[in-house]
């Protein structure tokens, strides 16, 4: 490493603009539109379509976004550390976030030409591998130019961006009329929204004097982050994992809970309420909350409430099992979330362990929000269906929101 290392690597101090932050802010939401499109709507119709007879949709489609998980969590880490070690002219994260959303926009046009489930899968997989290249270049370039005491306030806009590029992905596949036209109006939005960050900003450079040496082996080992050595970001970590494998918990049946539970006579619609809802309230405080933090300087007491008030959220449902007591605690749960968001990336950003890793870090940090969408099914399943149903389901949701929450009191390095 040299003596005065290149600005990429320098912790940040100049606060940066509005026009920046709504830019990367913009070039969040559309990767959100080209995952979630097909999430929402999309992949669902292919696979009633395509599913070979004696095989449900239901099946299809949890094989083809199981598959499609696995490569995501394998992707973020790995580009955010490929980007770390860019040194191109153009700078560190810029050429993934333009060849991520280009591959991806290819890839969503290449799935809606599926014919068959392997196709489905394949097509899937590539979005998840490109899409995840662009996802962690556009997380890191918080840490590369984001002074600690601003992160808040960009966290939350990032947050509300990621909110509305899931209701927009979700608005273009419905009107844009039939799989195809979904498929192509996602890409087109995906690539379009990239453009003014990677046009109007100049991405920081890293000179090849500051990059280590090249090394397969010590380039695996990176990836194994030593609690002994980082337990602030092990705890981070698990504070993140916990917390959102509690909200993976309350989402995962909430059809089946308005049906079987509650007997809405319209479950559809029911959940249709309470995502209005809590993406309202979550929308309201993602950006307040994290601007608050900032002007306070602290982290964990907002991370600690916004968790308390989830676990709340969550013990509403297991203890007042009616239509009123579930909006109340879809709100609630907003509420907290919202600000849970925000102030725990600019968490997670203030732990990084060196700034010559923080796209490798922050990608493993990432994991910790794909990984409950896996445990969560093989967790809640066997409680719904053997040791007590909803009631017990909500109740244990709660109890792993505060641990999480309390979790993050281990934390010694911010304040």
């Amino acid at each position: 490493m040299t003596p005065n290392p290149s600005l990429a690597l320098r912790e940040p101090s100049e606060r940066v603009g509005r026009g920046w932050t709504a830019s990367l802010s913009l070039a969040n939401g559309a990767i959100w539109v080209g995952w979630y499109g097909p999430l929402q709507i999309l992949l669902a119709v292919q696979a009633e379509d395509l599913a070979p007879a004696g095989t449900s949709k239901e099946t299809v489609l949890a094989w083809v976004t199981g598959v499609g998980a696995v490569v995501s969590l394998a992707a973020n880490p790995l580009f955010g550390a490929v980007s770390d070690r860019t040194t191109s002219r153009w700078g560190r994260r810029t050429p993934w976030i333009v060849a991520g959303t280009a591959g991806g926009a290819l890839s969503l046009l290449l799935l809606s030409a599926a014919d068959s489930v392997w196709w489905l899968a394949a097509g899937w997989c590539l979005v998840q591998l490109t899409l995840n290249a662009a996802f962690a270049a556009v997380t890191a370039a918080v840490p590369d130019r984001v002074p600690r005491l601003q992160r808040g306030s960009v966290g939350g806009w990032l947050g509300a961006a990621q909110l509305l590029g899931v209701v927009v992905g979700t608005g273009l596949a419905t009107a844009a009329g039939g799989t195809g036209g979904g498929y192509a109006a996602c890409a087109v939005f995906t690539l379009a929204g990239v453009l003014p960050y990677v046009v109007r900003h100049r991405d920081l450079r890293l000179s090849v004097a500051d990059r280590p040496p090249w090394s397969l082996r010590g380039f695996l080992a990176g990836f194994r982050l030593s609690p002994r050595r980082h337990p602030d970001l092990a705890w981070a970590w698990l504070t993140r994992f916990l917390l959102n494998v509690s909200n993976s918990l309350v989402l995962l049946y909430l059809l089946y809970f308005l049906r079987d539970g509650l007997h809405r006579p319209d479950p559809d619609e029911g959940v249709l309420i309470l995502t209005a809802v809590n993406g309202a309230t979550m929308l309201a405080t993602v950006v307040v909350g994290g601007a608050w933090s900032d002007r306070t300087a602290r982290r964990k007491p907002f991370v600690m409430w916004s968790g308390g008030l989830m676990a709340v959220a969550t013990a509403l449902l297991a203890l007042w099992q009616t239509w009123p007591g579930a909006i109340v605690a879809a709100a609630v749960l907003g509420i907290g979330f919202g600000v849970f968001t925000s102030v725990d990336f600019a968490l997670m950003t203030d732990v990084l362990p060196t700034a010559a890793d923080r796209g490798k870090d922050l990608g493993i940090i990432n994991v910790a929000n794909s990984l409950p969408q896996v445990a969560a099914p093989a967790l809640a399943a066997p409680i719904v269906t053997h040791l007590g149903g909803y009631r017990v389901l909500y109740l244990t949701a709660a109890v792993i929101g505060l641990a999480g929450a309390g979790l993050v009191t281990r934390i010694k390095g911010v304040d």
